[in-house]
């Protein structure tokens, strides 16, 4: 597919990048430099970009949906503190998956799981 000038710098501002980040924060830091970038196109790009499997759309309850370059398959930790989001890989997932696939008889296509807390940076200013 065929990345029209605008798509592809949003991609690879994502792709970029090391934080979950909300279209208005892409469209913020994108309109400095290209002032003829509007919001209603990043939000046009970004849906094209998750529908063709480009990056991820977060949904977290009572949070703006956020875009992700992981596109494994892995959990977020939230923090309850500051509200960053961090991307966790935990061992064994895929096997205890299975056993529950076959312990029901279910077939688990992809997952969402996420982990609140208190992240490192929080934690050390108590």
């Amino acid at each position: 597919m065929k990345f029209s000038k605008q798509r592809e710098l949003i991609l690879n501002y994502i792709l970029n990048s090391h934080e979950h980040l909300t279209a208005d924060t892409i469209y913020a830091d994108l309109k400095k430099d290209n002032p003829e970038l509007s919001l209603g196109t990043v939000y046009r790009n970004l849906t094209k970009l998750t529908e063709i499997g480009a990056i991820k759309k977060v949904s977290l309850p009572n949070q703006v949906d956020k875009f992700d370059k992981n596109l494994d398959p892995h959990a977020h930790f939230i923090c309850d503190e500051c509200g960053s989001i961090t991307d966790i890989n935990i061992p064994g997932i895929d096997e205890f998956l299975d056993k529950v696939s076959k312990d029901d008889g279910i077939s688990i296509r992809k997952y969402d799981l996420t982990l609140n807390g208190t992240c490192k940076k929080c934690k050390n200013k108590k």
